[in-house]
């Protein structure tokens, strides 16, 4: 519980917008839309006009981030704050609010099947509910990789056409691209540079060790699917990487890439 003193501290404004962007991540051009859509988050203003936020405005922030993450809009996170903020009882209430949590392995079969099928409005309620019930981590390897595998043995199996698995395929990667997204990315510190090299179109490993890196604080620039190892090399001595992370799937792939590994360890020995 808060006292008194921590309440006063926990409110007291003392964030500039570019400081509350690199904490948050969050563009300070986004947190004035919601402020001025939804009057939230609501920051003092300097006899000269400029916005300060308080701890609980970064709170708030980090709580909008986190919804809009479960596919909940951002009009609707504002409402559930406000929700909880005037019922706190709400918190521990055993109610529709709180629904049992479906088994991964149920999600995953409910997941293939929606998006196989092009539901994307119930593949979304899907992905909404697991972001509610674990964390982001969780639901990439126990959730999205493994609708990933499924979809693609239904199409080893002839189950479903190439069209259906590029769909669903689709679709589950824009959902990843947009976790990359939401994690930000810290402007200090180490820099990853992750990519697949030549020949490898299969993206989802490094894109999701991509979310996994930023969400632990590390700058992490991900250049995707097919990257020439010279121009890979060249990107990294220009953010000065700290590393470099290759995801191939095939030994063809790994073996095309020996011969220009020593590109590489020129930037990163």
């Amino acid at each position: 519980m808060l006292t008194q003193t921590d309440a006063t501290t926990a409110n007291t404004p003392l964030f500039t917008a570019g400081e509350v962007e690199e904490r948050t991540g969050v563009p300070a051009t986004t947190l004035r839309q919601w402020e001025r859509r939804y009057g939230l988050p609501n920051p003092q203003r300097t006899p000269s006009g400029y916005r300060l936020y308080s701890q609980n405005d970064i709170a708030l922030i980090e709580f909008f981030k986190t919804k809009i993450s479960q596919g909940i809009s951002v009009s609707r996170a504002a409402q559930l704050y406000s929700l909880e903020r005037s019922l706190p009882s709400l918190q521990n209430a055993p109610s529709e609010l709180h629904p049992r949590a479906a088994s991964p392995t149920t999600l995953v079969t409910q997941l293939v099947d929606s998006t196989i099928n092009g539901d994307s409005l119930k593949a979304d309620k899907i992905l909404a509910q697991a972001h509610a019930t674990m964390p982001v981590e969780n639901v990439v390897l126990d959730l999205i990789q493994p609708t990933l595998v499924e979809v693609g043995e239904r199409w080893h199996r002839g189950e479903i056409t190439v069209a259906h698995e590029h769909q669903s395929t689709h679709y589950l990667r824009g959902k990843l691209h947009h976790l990359l997204e939401l994690a930000g990315s810290p402007r200090h510190g180490p820099t990853v540079v992750l990519a697949c090299p030549p020949g490898e179109w299969h993206e989802i490993g490094a894109l999701s060790i991509a979310i996994f890196l930023r969400r632990a604080g590390i700058r992490t620039h991900y250049l995707g699917a097919d990257t020439p190892i010279v121009d890979l090399a060249r990107f990294a001595r220009e953010v000065k990487a700290s590393a470099i992370m290759l995801s191939a799937t095939s030994s063809e792939v790994v073996d095309g890439l020996r011969s220009q590994a020593h590109l590489l360890r020129e930037v990163v020995p």
